[in-house]
């Protein structure tokens, strides 16, 4: 069978062949000046800097009417310089209403209603990557690495900017320096550039080299900067101390705890930089949005921690890297004999220190290595008849690694290499995972032709366990009409959870894709998107097919910015789950099923605004369906000030599921599952630099079980109506944060943290709504406040400040000796 796939594979590579020629992408370019004296960063463009500088016109309208020219009413004109510091730009937007200007204040790395000006730097001129930097007219900055279109704001730089409403529209005047941008270490530098603005009110942008929205990532329409020559860059090295101090009750008992730390970047060369955390405090991160799991697969969290977030793109290629794991569950259990209890069991290991090195050399090379280190962890278990306590080693030292090697070539591919390794000291569980990657855009940017394999190693103490995914593709990336055929194949022992993340295994899936989009408004829509979608999914060894899905999504905006659309997917002929039963080899028959939604947003534009939707599954049995339901009000009543609310509402009836094992017998239950989530956050923005913040979130589910069953060989169930049920359950989470934020200088922040949480987890279900909340808040309650001090230092600002302080200190004896 293996046979077949791989063809398949060498099959779709045959198409790399049909590559054509490049069109021919107009470029704009600037030649900026080198400047003796920088100017002030204070949005008014009066210096003598700014006198002979080249300007960057002409913008042209990239949404919603692609390529058309910019009204003069808008007319923008940027100026650009730069020194051997850093480059400076001064853009001047012209309104013709400028009491119209967008400017919500919001938290740093946010946009709310808000004009922006944008800015695309790529010092390779490589059309793949690019740093992002926007300024709002109310002066909040928010930067992001953009690698193919895809963006990654958790990257954080400190860069200087500000802004100024005029009598003619407004002005945004930035420095962003050397050390936080990537070029080649070369005489003469030639940058990719292009740079826009958006008019909130009419929900319009332009860009200063046109974007064409048919085809392509938005970087490979970049213009280019010349003229930047001779620079010798600062030492790029910076460090982020910090101090902390919590306060946490739980259960009655409070306790405090201080503490310090570091984290340092440090430029090995023009093109690498080495990030370390020492003495790592994660104390303030977001909680985890927990619910109440009854699925064959645990739950995937985002990364709350900023230094696994940060400049990681890299990392990101194939999706074999799931920070999480660092940190997180150990990797063994306690062994429990007869009479013995477990009276504590780490949720987390703790981490000792982490480093990251990532940079790109001249010929487009990326590399990137990732290594992290954490601490033993142990659990605890009392003998109940003598009440001796003991300890045993549930997780050892461990050693993570991460090793990417990332080679572009053309305007739009790459091929990638990506290694992960896990080391664990002693008698424990070691693992490694390779993957391979091929992404190729042929020279029209037209056609993409993708390929790639893994394979997972895990070494156990008597066999070593390999797996392996395979996949392939082709799409049409271009025009009104867009295509995809893709395979997927996964083995029985793939397994990457050491230090990745995966679920479905041994499976082969085939898909199909077919889309049509309108690129220009035509009558009252902005744009419309319809895709069709076709999924036949098979367990590969031995072949069972498990299921074949059609699906039909669409997506309207009309000239009004109000969105909407819906779809229907269909199982016609049923599923056999390959999962639910949690053991490999059998399955389990579920009939299909008809899913229907529709959703909708009113125009974010306004004041309030809302978005929603709601969709029903209908199987083919009857009484057995789940509704999902989401409603999302906001409301902003200043440019300071603004609340939104969440409510997602999910009835579930005859809903069947795994629910125990017994011997060998696999048993199933039918139940009837509500799941309520409340959520409510806020932002009260005092300036650009301080903010209140409030995050609150109260999520309940309960299974009640009516039937139980034996799941047979054929994988029908069987029901057992004695046997006793002991599976229903209530599980509720609790959580509000409220957070002050104050960036006091350029990357340094105090935050002050106020958490309260709380869960409760009751083998019953079906109580009232006050019953149910009586019983969670008698739980044990944790309510902590924390402060955080961090504070950027630059190694060329303290290097200037002292060679200052030595010069004046020389000097005061000559100006007493004349004085004298």
């Amino acid at each position: 069978m293996l046979r077949c796939y791989f063809f398949t594979l060498f099959f779709l590579f045959g198409f790399f062949s049909l590559s054509q020629e490049a069109d021919s992408i107009f470029r704009k370019n600037i030649n900026i000046p080198r400047i003796a004296e920088a100017p002030k960063i204070d949005g008014i463009l009066d210096d003598l800097a700014w006198e002979n500088a080249p300007i960057a016109k002409d913008f042209v309208e990239r949404n919603p009417t692609n390529g058309q020219p910019i009204p003069d009413s808008l007319a923008t004109e940027v100026k650009i310089i730069y020194d051997d510091l850093g480059i400076y730009f001064g853009a001047k937007m012209k309104d013709s209403e400028p009491h119209k200007i967008a400017t919500e204040l919001t938290e740093r790395d946010d946009i709310g209603a808000d004009d922006f000006f944008f800015i695309l730097l790529n010092g390779y001129n490589d059309r793949q990557q690019s740093m992002q930097f926007i300024i709002t007219a109310a002066g909040v900055q928010y930067d992001a690495k953009m690698t193919n279109g895809d963006e990654d704001n958790s990257w954080d730089a400190v860069w200087y900017s500000e802004v100024n409403i005029t009598d003619d529209g407004w002005v945004a005047e930035l420095f962003i320096p050397y050390f936080i941008l990537r070029f080649p270490k070369k005489q003469v530098q030639e940058w990719g550039l292009n740079m826009e603005r958006e008019v909130f009110r009419t929900r319009t942008r332009y860009s200063w080299n046109h974007v064409d929205n048919q085809k392509g990532a938005f970087s490979l329409y970049d213009g280019e900067i010349h003229g930047i020559k001779d620079i010798k860059t600062p030492t790029r090295l910076s460090f982020q101390p910090y101090i902390s101090a919590y306060a946490n009750n739980y259960d009655g008992n409070t306790d405090f705890n201080f503490n310090g730390g570091l984290d340092l970047k440090y430029g090995i060369s023009d093109a690498f930089t080495l990030d370390m955390i020492l003495i790592p405090d994660f104390g303030q991160a977001r909680f985890d949005n927990n619910v109440l799991n009854l699925s064959a697969f645990e739950v995937q969290f985002d990364e709350q921690r900023p230094f696994f977030n940060e400049g990681t793109e890299l990392f990101s290629k194939g999706d074999m890297f799931y920070s999480r794991r660092i940190g997180g569950r150990p990797s063994a259990s306690p062994t429990v004999s007869d009479g013995e209890e477990i009276i504590f069991q780490p949720n987390a290991v703790e981490l000792i220190n982490a480093t990251k090195v990532s940079g790109r050399t001249e010929n487009g090379l990326g590399i990137g290595f990732f290594n992290a280190v954490t601490n033993e962890a142990f659990a605890q278990i009392r003998n109940e008849e003598t009440g001796e306590i003991r300890t045993e080693k549930v997780e050892p030292y461990t050693n993570y690694n991460v090793t990417v090697l990332d080679q572009r070539f053309g305007d739009n591919s790459s091929f990638s290499l990506v290694n992960t390794n896990v080391s664990r000291l002693g008698n424990y569980r070691d693992a490694n995972a390779t993957g391979l990657y091929v992404s190729h855009t042929n020279k029209a940017n037209t056609w993409n032709y993708s390929a790639s394999t893994e394979g997972s190693w895990r070494f156990l103490e008597e066999e070593t366990v390999f797996g392996t995914e395979i996949q392939a593709g082709v799409s049409k990336i271009s025009g009104e009409h867009r295509l995809e055929g893709r395979l997927d194949l996964r083995t029985l022992d793939y397994n990457i959870n050491d230090l990745g993340f995966s679920t479905n295994t041994n499976y082969v899936r085939y898909i199909g894709y077919y889309g049509y989009r309108y690129l220009q408004p035509r009558g009252n829509l902005n744009n419309m998107f319809l895709n069709f979608n076709l999924n036949h999914f098979r367990r590969l060894d031995p072949d069972l097919f498990s299921n074949f899905t059609f699906n039909f999504n669409s997506s309207f905006t009309t000239k009004e910015f109000f969105g909407f659309g819906g779809g229907i997917e269909t199982t016609p002929f049923g599923t056999n789950d390959i999962y639910e039963p949690r053991i490999n080899g059998r399955h389990v028959k579920f009939p299909g099923y008809q899913d229907q939604w529709i959703w909708m947003n009113t125009d974010f534009r306004k004041k309030l605004a809302f978005e929603g939707f709601i969709d029903w599954y209908k199987y083919f049995e009857e009484g057995r369906s789940s509704v999902f339901l989401s409603l999302n009000p906001r409301y902003r009543f200043s440019n300071k000030f603004n609340l939104n609310y969440g409510l997602f509402y999910n009835p579930s009836y005859k809903e069947q599921g795994f629910v125990d094992m017994d011997g060998d017998d696999i048993i199933f239950g039918q139940r009837d599952r509500i799941t309520v989530e409340n959520s409510i956050g806020g932002n009260y923005i005092f300036n650009n630099k301080i903010s209140l913040n409030l995050i609150f979130r109260h999520y309940y589910s309960g299974a009640l079980y009516s039937k139980l069953y034996s799941l047979e060989q054929n994988g029908e169930l069987t029901e057992e109506p004695d046997r006793e049920n002991i599976y229903d359950v209530s599980f509720n989470t609790w959580n509000l944060d409220v957070k002050f934020a104050w960036w006091f200088a350029p990357g340094s922040q105090i935050t002050i943290l106020y958490r309260n949480a709380l869960d409760s987890y009751l083998q019953e279900s079906g109580q009232s709504i006050n019953e149910n909340l009586d019983y969670l808040f008698s739980q044990p309650q944790l309510n902590s406040l924390s402060v955080r001090l961090s504070y950027f230092l630059d190694y060329n600002r303290i290097r200037n400040a002292f060679a200052n302080m030595n010069t004046s200190n020389r000097k005061k004896p000559e100006k007493m000796s004349v004085g004298s």
